[in-house]
């Protein structure tokens, strides 16, 4: 129970259903010291209300270090090495699906359950995962890492709902939450300059901002501040001689501590990635087709991937990608929609260890 509109539907679909429910808030960043960025404090309060006005009993649950140690430590490692992590990827593999299934082992329960939009289908091979029926909502990407074992006691209750209808549905049941605005971004950054926050743990490089042609056109703070693709915050003033135009990140070069940018939305545009550490949820037999997304909101590209030399994955794309950003999780789904709403079933997904974008422009 995250204090949210959709946990607490969920809730209520499953006590409809006949299960007997108890909620948890889990805390996981031990920032609530009054500041104006965390909002565990609140969160925990409408937690309360929410559970108060179905009728269960809310439990909470402090999962800090254990958030610090296996997702907080290792986004700090992958932004030192110049990547762009997910750590709503690593919260869903080590604290809600790992550290949560635990707990609720101790207090009695059978089952969890969470508010994702996801469907979930339990077989006698083992759990499948699909995508919601809500397409602008389904957050299967953000489940690719975890171990499909621990699907085994999961449900998801809001598979079948599109968020307007959880909506109306909280306004229904009287709960106070019903129009709450969704989290969005990362938890415990909250509504603070990002750049400021890393700037606590990480010192900053600077170094030369370059075209695609090797020219300097400005000087950046530390290349762990930029991704690829982005427009924002380059501060790359007008420059005789050259289109007024956005800048964007298209590369990193690493050895010599310098951005490349360029006034091409589209580029570098590249056909395949490596991914390592692959994490499968239904049975594989490489090489195969399928589609994928390197990003949470993109459509599903088609794609074959086959096994990688370093024991990865390579995934080949019909189609070249833009801004394939190492650090970040290629999500992997079948080439072939299943039921009545058109979804895909999940089939695993992996770390994007690298993809040469350098070689388009003859730099390095």
């Amino acid at each position: 129970m995250s204090g949210g509109v959709d946990s607490s539907v969920a809730a209520h679909l499953l006590i409809e259903q006949g299960y007997r429910v108890k909620g948890l808030f889990m805390k996981n960043w031990e920032e609530d010291d009054g500041t104006e960025y965390c909002t565990a404090i609140e969160d925990l309060a409408d937690a309360q209300v929410a559970c108060d006005r179905l009728g269960i009993e809310l439990h909470t649950a402090n999962f800090a270090a254990e958030y610090w140690d296996d997702v907080f430590n290792e986004f700090l490692q992958e932004y030192a090495a110049q990547n762009t992590p997910n750590p709503d990827v690593l919260c869903n593999r080590e604290i809600k699906f790992k550290q949560f299934s635990d707990y609720a082992k101790l207090l009695g329960a059978d089952f969890i359950a969470t508010g994702h939009y996801a469907r979930i289908k339990h077989t006698d091979d083992g759990p499948v995962l699909y995508q919601a029926a809500d397409q602008n909502k389904d957050q299967t990407y953000f489940l690719q890492a975890v171990p499909v074992e621990a699907f085994s006691n999961s449900l998801f209750p809001l598979g079948d709902w599109l968020k307007t209808d959880v909506r109306l549905k909280a306004k229904e049941l009287g709960l106070h939450n019903h129009n709450r605005k969704d989290s969005t971004g990362i938890c415990f950054i909250g509504e603070r300059r990002f750049a400021d926050f890393l700037a606590n743990y990480l010192k900053d490089a600077p170094g030369e901002i370059i075209d695609t042609s090797g020219r300097c056109v400005g000087q950046h703070r530390g290349l762990h501040h930029y991704t690829f693709g982005q427009r924002q915050g380059l501060n790359i003033g007008g420059l005789k001689g050259r289109q007024e135009a956005p800048w964007y990140v298209c590369g990193k070069l690493i050895p010599s501590n310098r951005l490349v940018v360029c006034q091409d939305a589209t580029q570098p545009a590249t056909r395949w990635l490596l991914a390592d550490s692959p994490n499968w949820l239904v049975p594989n037999h490489l090489p195969m087709r399928a589609t994928a997304k390197i990003r949470y909101r993109q459509e599903e590209q088609p794609c074959t991937v086959k096994h990688a030399a370093h024991g990865g994955v390579t995934v080949i794309f019909d189609e070249p990608q833009r801004a394939i950003t190492p650090g970040q999780y290629v999500a992997l789904y079948s080439d072939v929609e299943a039921g009545d709403r058109g979804t895909r079933t999940l089939l695993g997904g992996a770390r994007i260890h690298s993809t040469d974008s350098a070689h388009l422009y003859g730099l390095r």
